[in-house]
């Protein structure tokens, strides 16, 4: 990852919460936005990890590291720094946020206060969630397994999503279940930011259609 592609990241991931990215709204969320500095410090954590040579950029990453497990346990979020996450990630609430680290998000998703992407350790859907894009994830809501959320869906307050979802579903419940094909409009916004036109690596998310 080159630095262009890091503030990129986290110009995308500032556009979400009010679909700007001037130097006053950066500094607003930066310091008043738990959601945005957390994820402010684990994009520098991505970056600084793969830097090389290692030795020069370690104090840096040490540094990083401290601050992100700083801000982890002062907002509750607790979101391994190597986690697959995509562009304009976007956190409304902090506390009690809790992914596992091979769990993979995509592009412009919505994470709430509450919510829990497990792992499930026997059984057929044994292994970690994989989120689609434009997802909104309600509070308290739990997705544990190796179960795939299609794109643009919405999971309701306290669900428990525990099978694949389809794209464009909304889904309640404990289980989980699809009650319309309303998906997430409403609740995913500030999704178009594309300033930067060079190649952006990030995580790909197969999505089950």
């Amino acid at each position: 990852m080159r630095f262009q592609e890091l503030l990129y990241a986290w110009y995308a991931d500032l556009y979400r919460y009010e679909g700007s990215t001037s130097i006053g709204i950066f500094v607003k969320h930066w310091l008043l936005s738990p959601g945005y500095t957390f994820t402010f410090y684990l994009r520098l954590c991505q970056y600084l990890a793969k830097k090389r040579p290692r030795i020069v950029v370690f104090p840096l990453y040490a540094l990083a590291r401290i601050l992100l497990r700083h801000y982890s346990y002062k907002f509750g979020m607790f979101i391994p720094y190597d986690t697959p996450i995509g562009l304009g990630f976007y956190i409304g609430h902090c506390g009690d946020i809790h992914f596992n680290a091979r769990a993979q998000v995509g592009k412009n998703c919505n994470i709430s206060q509450g919510v829990t992407l497990g792992q499930a350790n026997r059984g057929n859907n044994e292994g970690y969630p994989t989120i689609g894009n434009g997802v909104y994830i309600g509070p308290g809501a739990k997705i544990v397994g190796a179960v795939r959320v299609g794109n643009n869906v919405a999971i309701g307050a306290n669900c428990v999503v525990t099978k694949d979802v389809p794209d464009n579903a909304v889904v309640v419940g404990i289980p989980g279940r699809v009650i319309s094909s309303d998906g997430a409009a409403g609740y995913v916004e500030f999704t178009d930011y594309k300033p930067y036109t060079g190649p952006v690596r990030q995580p790909v998310v197969e999505t089950k259609s």
